[in-house]
């Protein structure tokens, strides 16, 4: 199809997200002359900007925290040229007269485009419990890859039972004198390979029947209070480290209806980024694979621009 026979279309592409995946996807756009709009949350912000030190990104050797980190991005996004709007996406759907057209409505106003990138990210699960958001970044963490390496010979905590739980605890080993796990069953729902090494280690101990009620600290956390689920005694453990893993919630809402997505919610896509549905992409926290961090939303990012463009030129005509 030429451009000329294309129906009536606002961008090439629209990036819905405005964290590692969808600054990436937006700078390689705009530095490719796609007519292309990035729409960051209004009411939300990416969960990166809460890292207090980010230490593993590649060509920062110092670190740097994930605020500061994310307007790097936004900078270099805005210098390309690249176009950002300030709004929460309320739809996505499929133009009836012209189905490769797919419209947006953000805010007070809808948008049409060829292509779309989802890059809506994720949310780690929070308890809700006393001193959890207050010590975030300060103690309170989500990511045990993160922020692991922090907590060196220090006594740490970590909630949950289930594979990420275990498999982070076990990760924390390297670095953590104590990983202690709090968990409110008398078992885990962890994978049975994973618990005979957690089992095993001797740096591991287990708290059963326990819910986290409160976390402790000043200017960083000191310790845990600990709730017995059938008693409700009350126990403090002194810690240095929090680390929740009580599942994970991807921000697909506007998409389950369109894509195809796992059990889990996360949209699923092959090796290119490429989802169920012509035209949409998905790249970073909201996709489906193993490992979620910065530099992988990143390329993630790259990797569906690129397929973005070639699916873009494709319904233009303009194909190399």
């Amino acid at each position: 199809m030429s451009k000329a026979n294309l129906p009536q279309y606002d961008y090439d592409s629209i990036i819905i997200g405005g964290g590692p995946a969808g600054y990436t996807a937006g700078i390689y756009a705009a530095r490719s002359g796609l007519k292309t709009l990035l729409v960051e949350g209004a009411a939300t912000v990416s969960q990166i900007t809460i890292t207090d030190l980010i230490e593993n990104y590649p060509g920062i050797p110092d670190g740097i925290n994930g605020f500061d980190l994310m307007q790097l991005f936004k900078k270099q996004a805005l210098n390309f040229g690249l176009e950002i709007r300030a709004s929460d996406v309320q739809s996505i759907k499929k133009n009836a007269d012209a189905p490769i057209i797919w419209d947006v409505a953000a805010g007070d106003k809808s948008y049409k485009a060829l292509s779309v990138i989802a890059a809506t990210g994720a949310q780690w699960n929070k308890l809700g419990v006393p001193g959890e958001e207050e010590f975030a970044g300060k103690g309170v963490s989500y990511c045990a890859t993160c922020d692991g390496p922090f907590y060196r010979n220090k006594d740490v905590v970590v909630v949950g039972g289930g594979d990420t739980a275990i498999q982070e605890a076990l990760f924390l080993t390297h670095f953590a004198k104590k990983v202690i796990v709090i968990h409110r069953r008398d078992r885990l729902r962890a994978a049975a390979i994973l618990q005979k090494r957690a089992f095993a280690e001797t740096k591991i101990d287990f708290v059963w029947k326990a819910k986290l009620a409160e976390v402790a600290g000043t200017e960083f956390v000191t310790g845990v209070k600990v709730a017995d689920v059938e008693s409700g005694k009350i126990t403090t453990i002194d810690a240095e480290g929090v680390f929740i893993f009580v599942g994970r919630t991807p921000n697909t809402e506007l998409f389950r209806d369109i894509v195809n997505v796992d059990k889990g919610g996360y949209i699923m896509t092959d090796d290119n980024m490429r989802t169920s549905a012509p035209g949409i992409f998905a790249a970073g926290d909201c996709r489906a694979k193993l490992f979620r961090q910065v530099v992988t939303a990143a390329g993630d990012g790259a990797n569906a621009i690129y397929s973005a463009e070639l699916y873009v030129d494709e319904l233009k005509g303009q194909t190399y």
